[in-house]
């Protein structure tokens, strides 16, 4: 430039020429201002082709479990505004809060669902949704990462001002009763229905490895986990909310015990403040809810647009952001000012025990549901004359403890279970051999004068007199009860027929055992089963095969005892039939 205006001041122009070159020049200048006007314009369209997005945004759909789905919204917000790319289009986040049940099941079609189920990845609260949806659906795509979004481990929950040593570890055994209901059983333990909550899946997890270290054998630990299933039916909530509203003592009962997760226990304090929960740790380890990342498309651009976002969703920044939600890093490291040791909380990252598989969850679930599954129960209790003998030790008769026994197994029983009564000796209605005293009706139903049937068969149980010269019609009974029960069989309850005798059959002219079979096999259905199960007692009972055999042909089971005491433990042992994975009770 210095050259050119050099050479050009050797010959000054004139002042005519001066003027006309001050008039190309403006002519000039704007010409050359519409070419850098045009090649900024071009160069900013050129600059958003090579570095920024172009076309159509890759949109990834991510439904995640309602908890952590606030802290992803955000990583999600950090994430859009950084415009990555796949293949020179830009990954847009978009977050949903969904239950994760809800996307379970809708993948599977196992269970309930409301809908608004498909997305692109999935972050559920716990691994074991994603196994069940493997092991029920082998053909839906489901493609877990490895990678853990976030980390909350199970401990029990209750408020403080009930709290008990709540700096001490505590064993299942210590808060889920493992033997017969009573009503004055300690404070309720809860959770949130299993069949929908992987809270309540991995309590049943890790009851089911404590008990299975304390039973010595398969009776013992099918009746020791009946009891706790039981218990834990009658206090199970329906959903977090109600779990909450409970735990608070919203629901008028005593505050319960709750099973939580540590970020939900830190979620219930942060909205109930005037009732603040205690953490307590479980001995010997527990189970963590441990949000995986799973994706569920195998088209390209939405697989790679996933795994960019993985990685943002495990960057420094999204773990704090989990951290101060009450969550534990995928290390195991917490925010110390939100999961504080004023309230419980533990720095120290409890042991971690094994989650259950997808068949395990699966047949958790089936036993979970087989006992959810309302009882329908016609109990038929023996009122012959050997019931007037006394139990030794007791100070009570057989009728006076086998009706105690039954009153107390009531108490197993929620209040939509539908129990009936009858009697039975020889001769004891008119020609019949059996009575009703209580209809087979729901135990919170009431009677005209408002009593409830829980109550009303609580009074006939207890107004049961022996008759002195009264035999023992049992098979007559067994019939007639057999024939009521499958010409009243309601498909969505468990049927089923409960016997309590001392002796043998003493009917002369009665059923033989072989008619008995005969009759019960022209009216036995496999799609409508009705397992009749005996409880035997007393040293009147000399032979027991022929109560297998009728086990046997209906599917129950039959008992032995020499002590009546003993009735309450074997109603467990009975009742675990629901559970057991083969006919163990026909001993």
């Amino acid at each position: 430039m210095g050259r050119h205006r050099g050479r050009y001041a050797e010959e000054p122009p004139s002042r005519d020429r001066r003027r006309r070159g001050r008039g190309g020049a403006f002519a000039a200048l704007a010409a050359a201002m519409v070419i850098v006007i045009g090649l900024a314009v071009a160069g900013v369209y050129m600059f958003g082709q090579s570095d920024g997005c172009r076309g159509s945004d890759v949109e990834l759909d991510v439904a995640a479990a309602p908890e952590i789905a606030p802290a992803l919204n955000d990583v999600a917000s950090d994430f859009n505004a950084e415009e990555q790319q796949v293949d020179g289009s830009c990954v847009r986040v978009s977050v949903r809060a969904v239950d994760s049940a809800n996307v379970a099941f809708g993948i599977t079609g196992a269970g309930a669902t409301m809908g608004d189920t498909d997305s692109d990845v999935w972050v559920p609260d716990s691994s074991v949704w994603s196994q069940l949806v493997q092991t029920q659906s082998g053909d839906a795509v489901i493609t877990e990462t490895g990678t853990s979004v976030a980390r909350s481990p199970l401990v029990l929950a209750e408020l403080a001002e009930f709290a008990q040593g709540s700096g001490e570890d505590v064993r299942w055994s210590d808060v889920i009763p493992t033997a017969a209901p009573s009503e004055d059983a300690g404070r309720t333990v809860r959770v949130v229905d299993p069949a929908r909550s992987s809270t309540g899946l991995g309590t049943l997890h890790l009851l089911q490895g404590a008990l299975e270290e304390a039973s010595p054998d398969t009776d013992t630990f099918n009746a020791y986990m009946t009891a706790a299933l039981q218990s834990l039916h009658q206090g199970a909530s329906s959903d977090e909310e109600a779990a909450f509203l409970a735990l608070s003592g919203g629901d008028a009962e005593a505050p319960p015990v709750m099973v939580m997760s540590e970020q939900a226990v830190w979620r219930y304090n942060a909205e109930h403040d005037d009732a603040a929960a205690q953490a307590r740790y479980l001995e010997g380890g527990t189970y963590y809810l441990d949000y995986p990342y799973v994706v569920r498309s195998e088209e390209s651009e939405i697989t790679r647009a996933a795994d960019l976002f993985r990685e943002a969703v495990r960057s420094p920044g999204a773990v704090e952001r989990y951290l101060a939600d009450g969550f534990r890093g995928s290390d195991g490291e917490i925010d110390t000012s939100v999961l504080t040791e004023e309230v419980g909380f533990r720095e120290e990252e409890p042991s971690e025990l094994p989650a259950p598989s997808g068949e395990a969850v699966t047949d958790l679930t089936r036993t979970w549901n087989q006992l959810k599954m309302e009882s329908r129960v016609l109990t038929i209790v023996d009122v012959s004359g050997s019931m007037l003998a006394e139990v030794p030790g007791t100070g009570m008769t057989r009728m006076q403890v086998t009706t105690a026994a039954a009153t107390e197994g009531l108490q197993m029983f929620t209040p939509t279970a539908e129990l009936g009564v009858w009697q039975f000796s020889t001769n004891v209605n008119n020609n019949l051999h059996y009575q009703e005293i209580a209809p087979v009706r729901e135990l919170q139903a009431t009677d005209e004068s408002g009593t409830a049937h829980r109550d009303v068969i609580g009074g006939a149980l207890a107004r049961l007199q022996p008759l002195p010269q009264g035999d023992t019609a049992l098979y007559d009974t067994y019939l007639a009860a057999y024939q009521e029960m499958s010409r009243t069989y309601q498909p969505d309850r468990t049927n089923v027929i409960l016997m309590l005798t001392d002796g043998d059959n003493d009917n002369p002219g009665g059923l033989e055992l072989e008619q008995l079979l005969s009759e019960i096999d022209g009216i036995s259905s496999a799609s409508r089963p009705i397992p009749i199960i005996t409880i035997a007692f007393g040293p009147d009972v000399q032979n027991l095969e022929p109560l297998q055999q009728i086990a046997a042909a209906t599917g129950g089971a039959a008992y032995m005892t020499e002590d009546p005491t003993e009735i309450g433990e074997i109603f467990l042992q009975a009742f675990s039939l629901r559970i057991a994975e083969e006919d163990e009770g026909e001993s």
